[in-house]
This record gives C-alpha cells, sequence and structure tokens, in this order.
C-alpha cells in the first residue's frame, strides 16, 4: 500500500489550482460583503443529532461518521454548511429582522454524487433568513448571477421551478410514502413509462397532471401552459404566482422554467432554482426556499439562498494572471531589508533565496530577481534560473 495515495475521489490542490480556489474565494465573499452579507463559519465536525436534523436527514447517507473520544457520542463530518447556516440563525443570533449570511468551507460526501464529483466539495453559499416574500428570492437569484459573472463564467441559463407544485399533485393523488418517493424519483429522470404505471389508479385529472410535470420546461410560455393543464387547485395556482412574480422580477437575467424539477424536494419548501454558465452541462449552482428548517432548532423563519461548489466553478473558470515571485539573494547591503519591505507592502512577492537549492527559481515561482545597480535596487527579469 503505498502510502502517499488518497481515497477515491479525494485530490490535492496544487499552487495553481489553489491560487485560482483562494481568488474566487476572495472576490466572491467580498461581493457578498458589500451586498450585505456577513459571514459565519460553522465546525467542521457536530454531534450527528444536529447535522441530521430538520432538512439534513436527506444527507444521511452522504455525512461520514465517528466517535468524539470525549463524550462517546457520534460525530458527523458536515456533508451541507447550510443547515450549519440555519442552526445558527435560529439558535446563536436569534434576530428578529432579516438576517443575510454567507460562508466558504470544506464539506465531504461518504460517497461521491457523480462519478466525476469530488467527495471534498468547497461549498460557498449566501442565505437571507426573515423574508417571506419573493422579494428575497430575487434577491439571492441576481447576487447568485452577479457571483458567476465576477468569476468570469456568465450565466447561460436559470431554471426556476416549485416543489409546492409536486406536494399539492402528491397529496391529491393520495401517495403512500414509498409509492411518492417512487413517483419523485420518476419524475427527477423524466421516467414516462415508469410514470404510467406508478399512477395507473390514480384520478384522471391528477394523474394527467402528473403525466405532463416533465413537459412543462422552457420558457415564459411555460407558466400558460401549467395554468391550463394542471388542476385549478389554490396551492398549484398560488405556486404558478410565485414563480411569475419572481421572472418578472428577474428582467434582464436569462430565466427558463423546469417545473418538474425537484432537487431538494425534501429540504426545500417552494422556488427553487439551477444556475447554468461556461461550458459545464451541469448546474454550477442549487438553491431555493426552505421556510421549515430553523423549527427543528427552535425556530421556524422564512429562508431562502444558494449554494455552489468552488472546485467545480473553478474547473470553468480562466487561470488568473499571477505575477511570480521576486528572488532576491539575502544581503546586508544598505536599503536591501528596505527595498523587500517596500515591494512586499506593494502587494509584490519576494522570496529570499537560500543556499544549496538544487531546483531552477523558475519552478519555485519566481520569473524576476532584485538585484543592486548603480546604489539603487532594482528589479529585472530573472536570467535561466
Amino acid at each position: 500500500m503505498l502510502r502517499w495515495v488518497l481515497p477515491e475521489y479525494i485530490q490535492d490542490a496544487l499552487p495553481a489550482e489553489a491560487a485560482k480556489l483562494e481568488d474566487l474565494r476572495r472576490r466572491l465573499l467580498d461581493a457578498f460583503r458589500l451586498n450585505g452579507y456577513q459571514l459565519v463559519s460553522p465546525p467542521l465536525l457536530e454531534y450527528l443529532e444536529s447535522l441530521l436534523t430538520g432538512a439534513g436527514q436527506d444527507l444521511h447517507l452522504k455525512t461520514l461518521k465517528l466517535v468524539d473520544q470525549l463524550s462517546g457520542r457520534t460525530m458527523g463530518v458536515r456533508a451541507d454548511i447550510t443547515p450549519q447556516v440555519a442552526r445558527i440563525d435560529a439558535h446563536l443570533l436569534n434576530r428578529k429582522g432579516v438576517a443575510r449570511l454567507c460562508y466558504c468551507g470544506s464539506v465531504a460526501h461518504a460517497v461521491p454524487s457523480s462519478l466525476t464529483a469530488t467527495r471534498e466539495p468547497l461549498q460557498l453559499g449566501a442565505e437571507i433568513y426573515g423574508h417571506a416574500g419573493i422579494e428575497a428570492d430575487a434577491e439571492v437569484i441576481r447576487l447568485l448571477a452577479e457571483a458567476l459573472q465576477i468569476a468570469g463564467v456568465g450565466t447561460s441559463r436559470i431554471d426556476l421551478g416549485h416543489v409546492g407544485l409536486f406536494k399539492a399533485l402528491a397529496q391529491k393523488a393520495g401517495l403512500l410514502p414509498d409509492r411518492e418517493e417512487a413517483l419523485f424519483d420518476c419524475l427527477q429522470a423524466k421516467d414516462l413509462p415508469g410514470l404510467r404505471e406508478l399512477l395507473v389508479d390514480v384520478a384522471d385529472d391528477v394523474r394527467f397532471a402528473l403525466l405532463m410535470l416533465p413537459t412543462l420546461y422552457g420558457g415564459p410560455e411555460v407558466l400558460a401552459s401549467a395554468r391550463e393543464v394542471l388542476p385549478r387547485d389554490v396551492e398549484i395556482q398560488a405556486a404558478l404566482d410565485d414563480l411569475e412574480q419572481l421572472a418578472a422580477r428577474l428582467a434582464g437575467l436569462p430565466i427558463s422554467f423546469d417545473l418538474a424539477d425537484l432537487r431538494g424536494y425534501h429540504y426545500h419548501s417552494g422556488v427553487v432554482f439551477a444556475a447554468y454558465g461556461g461550458n459545464s452541462p451541469v448546474a454550477l449552482a442549487l438553491g431555493g426556499r426552505y421556510d421549515s428548517v430553523g423549527r427543528a432548532f427552535g425556530r421556524g423563519r422564512p429562508a431562502t439562498g444558494f449554494s455552489l461548489d468552488l472546485r467545480e466553478l473553478a474547473t470553468q473558470v480562466p487561470d488568473p494572471h499571477l505575477n511570480g515571485a521576486i528572488l532576491a539573494s539575502d544581503s546586508r547591503e544598505p536599503g536591501f531589508a528596505e527595498a523587500v519591505a517596500a515591494l512586499r507592502a506593494a502587494g509584490d512577492s519576494v522570496t529570499i533565496e537560500l543556499p544549496g537549492h538544487d531546483g531552477t527559481w523558475r519552478e519555485a515561482g519566481c520569473d524576476r530577481r532584485l538585484v543592486l545597480r548603480g546604489g539603487a535596487w532594482q528589479v529585472e527579469p530573472l536570467q535561466g534560473e
């Protein structure tokens, strides 16, 4: 067994990638701060009961578990930061008004979400607590679009959906939990033959509506079609009204609709969305409303937000142009220490040359050298070192 082999779907970030990730993290968190979002940093480990409370139950299979040697209780390595932030809002901050929070940190997955996914995403996100109106959903979606623009990826489309549609139809169908779960899986896969088989004994109008749900995707015409083919139920019409109002507030963004997109169905309570950009065939960011999460921590508050994997986003972003370091031989000449300090204060990286260096200084990241010319310290291109 080679000692340096990492677990499957786990990888190191080497200097170029690490620099890109850190550059993205700083720029995006700075943008969130300018929009009024305050940074929080939840712990990597928590007792399992806390991590899997409420909405966190869906994360059970993804959560790595271990025994706390101090208490003997079972702990988990977080698989999603969002429930932790909901706990902070509900239990620690305890604010009466609106709270805007953001975060960035590693999470760990017991199994990868796909064949190409990492088991250690670097999750970045923003949440609004304490506002139930569609204005909050519009704000976080605009912030998401801004984040993708800042990253240099842009937004090719943002799909909107609403889990209230499926919940209302499933209730009308009167399905038992196991069968409702199977129906959910079929809708996610847009498996029409499987849907027909599951709905064979369901009332005609509800069966027709559920069979039509996977076909309701595209532009604004989707909402008009949905009003024609879905039952005129109060909850269904309210969900469609929400989507219509939200789309109007997001004028100028590439909005589309997918009424069968139910990712996070057990977690979300209203509008859901997925943002696409760059050359990625999968969504770069997911989000939506999850009003019931905080209740498990003692205070249910309206909540909406989004998150993305910074590692995945970085694959769509060109490498940032970063200047190499300036190589400087340790010197006792007058002005040397002051010259180095001035360069570092101006944002330049200065590497002090150590004796006995076997490799090249270029592979160490240096592309210039600090030299003394005519009594003055100057920076010159590094010549073949």
